[in-house]
This record gives C-alpha cells, structure tokens and sequence, in this order.
C-alpha cells in the first residue's frame, strides 16, 4: 500500500541525519520534497492525531529513507508532530539520508528511534548506531540536538548506579583538504 499523507509533516519529519557531530548536515532539498510513505497496513485515528503505520514501512522524502516494522506519528493540540519508528529486519528501525553538499550518507539504527519536529530533537534507543561518512558511534542511547548541532551517546546506568554498556567512536583525522 502506498499512502500519501493527507497532512503536510513538519518540515523533515524525522530526519534524524544530523545524528552525528559537526558536520553531518542533511540534504537542504529534502525539506521541500513530498514525505511518501508504504505500510502492509495504516489506521488513523483523527481524533487523537495519531497515524500508525505498520509492516515493511518505508518513508522516504528526497534522499531520505526509514525503514521499520512500525512507524507512529502524533500531532499535538499546536501542530506540532513527533514520530516513534521501531523494529525492522534484526529488530533495528533504520535511516539514510544524503548529507548537504557531499557525496556522502549518514546511516543510523537502533530499536526505536524518536523524533521531535518541533524541537528539532532526535534519540535512538537500543543498540544505537549512527555512521557519517567514516566517522561511526554506537551505544545504548543516542541523542541529538540539531538546533545546537550536538549529541549525546550514553551507556546508561544499572539500578545500583553502576555503568550499563559503554560507547564507542570512530572518528577519522580531519585533513586541511576534508575540512575545506
């Protein structure tokens, strides 16, 4: 089933390509594409403003791709909307999107991935993995703040305080050329 949404998303509804540091900035264009989305199955529910998308989900809009098992998208009482995707093929939601001005993608998975249009505000949960270029983090937690251009990566902490899971990064050296 192919849908084309009735309501026009925020612009760039979950495009959560900034995930990673300094320089993963989305392909500009996007936000002016058409948002298309494919479910096996969509139920919408007007008057609590919630779309549920489920089975092989796609949503692309210009370079970007989501895939899922499950997509839900919510619009509060002001507009303003924030989409949860979760599952897929290993149980990860994934995303690619073309960074501005490069040829380049940024890729990212997680079990659930969470985003905020209003608040510009993306977090991956679960077996987080974003990779920009050859630059790579991973943990349990991935926060992303694209106002401010920064990001979290948490191991998360146990009951009793101690260290959950630790993170790890890949950052390749920056060159003068690269860096131009």
């Amino acid at each position: 089933m192919t849908l084309r949404l009735p309501f026009r998303p925020a612009p760039g509804l979950l495009i959560i390509a900034l995930l990673l540091a300094h320089s993963a900035h989305a392909e500009r264009a996007d936000r002016e594409k058409p948002i298309n989305l494919e479910a096996d199955r969509v139920t919408v529910d007007e008057a609590k403003k919630e779309h549920h998308f489920e089975g092989n989900v796609i949503l692309t809009q210009g370079t970007l791709v989501i895939k899922s098992a499950k997509l839900v998208v919510t619009e509060d009482a002001a507009g303003n909307q924030k989409g949860t995707a979760s599952g897929g093929v290993d149980g990860l939601a994934r995303f690619r999107q073309k960074r501005e001005g490069r040829d380049e993608y940024v890729d990212g998975e997680a079990e659930r991935i969470e985003y905020d249009a209003h608040a510009d505000k993306a977090e991956f949960y679960v077996r987080a993995h974003v990779k920009s270029g050859q630059d790579e983090v991973r943990g349990p937690f991935i926060a992303y703040d694209a106002k401010t251009e920064t990001y979290l990566v948490n191991g998360g902490r146990q009951a009793n305080g101690q260290p959950k899971g630790r993170v790890s990064a890949v950052i390749q050296p920056r060159t003068q050329d690269a860096a131009k």
